[in-house]
């Protein structure tokens, strides 16, 4: 009997909001808080997110309108294969995957890291050093488990992964909020100084990273073809989940910067969790702060299986990857093997130890934003050649949206580049992306391969 080949609509409205914002509120606002505000300064920090914000929403918009005119599997594969073919929706999908499966491992490390601050003495099985950090087999088997765990989840349906979502997401909104109030009651505006820090250069160091930590509205378009809610509504609520996550960093970033001091910003390692037991003058409430930050890990990561198994799914039906890939589970309607594949990845990545923290960041920055270029010119492209297509939502009467998602992406792709102050490291990250082009080379080349011969063939056959 033959596969039936067909997702299941269980996704109500509530599921795909929280699914987008859960994805965007990781664990990135637990650990690198302080990295952005002694980078920039405070109000360096926060422009730095201002920016980011304006880029993610005008992106946002173009995808909510073409999310909402194709609600199929696989989002941006689909956008960018209709306007300019599938070479381009090749890569544009080789691209985002990097992105989502620099989530899921940066996930995975993430997790034994928020150990380390609960119990710093917990470590046993020295393996190696990476980056003069040492790695050992506790710290390991804690993102190695959490893997495990949640691949199992994805494989066994999306609907419990999902309810599972919500209820994170709820908690992790809740502890920011009193995060806030902490500090607009507590903190001293004396912490905010300095106003600014690095110049333009600060600024650009953690602009680079805004990318990373907003990718998660694009889950949305991936789930569209298993959301049992009408076309128009993906798109409002694309847009409205990315307006929550702008707010949420900002608050975050003002937060923290109302809380330490520069003296106590060098010295910690979670500065969102001391900033929180700063404000409220106990260690209890920061370990609050970090169960809502495990929770953020979680949902980032349930979120970017869901999301990433959905591309590689998609491309897999459309031949650009091999049909192994491409395989629906008869009983569960998942992805199965594409979700193994990721889950495979999480397993492997706490190997690397914490110094892969930030070389994931910044490679799975680049793809993110390459992807979004390649949308936000899809998005324009359809526009002129498709006037007519059916827009449920629509992102303004005119292409000005497209034109600036379009320039702001190819501003980002350039922050990346040598010689730019916030360029990648080499060695590591740029071995990370040459690797990620190899392997999607391959992939092509053999893919298309075989399309070329089985055309071969049949002409043979038809002599």
């Amino acid at each position: 009997m033959k596969q039936e080949k067909e997702l299941k609509k269980v996704l109500t409205k509530v599921d795909v909001l929280f699914l987008a914002i859960g994805a965007m509120l990781g664990w990135g606002w637990v650990v690198l808080s302080g990295n952005w505000i002694v980078s920039a300064g405070s109000a360096g920090a926060i422009i730095a997110f201002i920016i980011g914000g304006l880029l993610v929403t005008f992106v946002g918009l173009t995808y909510a309108e073409l999310a909402s005119a194709m609600p199929a599997v696989g989002g941006e594969h689909h956008y960018v294969e209709r306007a300019m073919g599938s070479k381009a929706a090749f890569i544009a999908s080789w691209a985002i995957t990097l992105g989502y499966v620099s989530v899921v491992t940066f996930e995975a490390v993430a997790l034994p890291t928020v150990i380390d601050y609960l119990l710093p003495s917990y470590q046993v099985g020295y393996l190696w050093t990476i980056g003069g950090w040492d790695v050992y087999l506790t710290w390991v088997l804690i993102g190695s488990v959490g893997a495990i765990l949640l691949t199992a989840l994805n494989y066994f349906g999306l609907k419990p992964a999902a309810f599972m979502q919500v209820v994170l997401t709820v908690f992790i909104v809740g502890i920011g909020i009193l995060l806030i109030f902490g500090a607009g009651t507590n903190g001293n505006p004396q912490n905010l100084q300095p106003l600014f820090t690095g110049g333009v250069g600060g600024i650009m160091t953690v602009l680079i990273m805004v990318p990373f930590l907003f990718v998660g509205f694009d889950v949305i378009p991936q789930v569209a073809e298993e959301a049992n809610i009408p076309a128009k509504d993906i798109g409002k609520i694309l847009i409205f989940s990315v307006g929550c996550a702008v707010v949420f960093y900002l608050a975050i970033a003002f937060g923290v910067s109302m809380a330490l001091d520069q003296e106590a910003l060098s010295m910690t390692q979670l500065a969102t969790a001391d900033a929180m037991a700063a404000v409220f003058g106990s260690r209890i409430f920061a370990n609050i702060l970090i169960f809502g930050g495990i929770c953020g890990i979680v949902t980032s990561w349930n979120a970017f299986i869901i999301g990433g198994s959905r591309i590689i799914y998609a491309m897999a039906n459309s031949g650009m990857l091999p049909a192994w890939f491409g395989y629906l589970h008869p009983k569960y309607k998942t992805p199965s093997n594409a979700v193994i594949f990721l889950g495979a990845l999480a397993t492997l990545a706490p190997l690397l130890g914490r110094p892969a923290l930030v070389w994931i960041v910044d490679a799975g920055g680049l793809g993110i934003v390459v992807a979004y270029f390649l949308v936000a010119l899809s998005f324009i492209i359809l526009r002129k050649k498709e006037p007519n297509m059916d827009r449920p939502f629509k992102a303004g009467k005119q292409n000005a949206v497209g034109w600036i998602a379009l320039f702001l992406s190819l501003g980002f792709i350039l922050l990346y580049m040598p010689g730019m102050p916030a360029a990648l490291v080499w060695p590591y990250e740029w071995v990370m992306v040459a690797g990620w082009i190899l392997i999607g080379a391959y992939f092509y080349y053999h893919m298309n391969k075989g399309k070329y011969e089985v055309v071969e063939n049949k002409k043979t056959k038809n002599i």
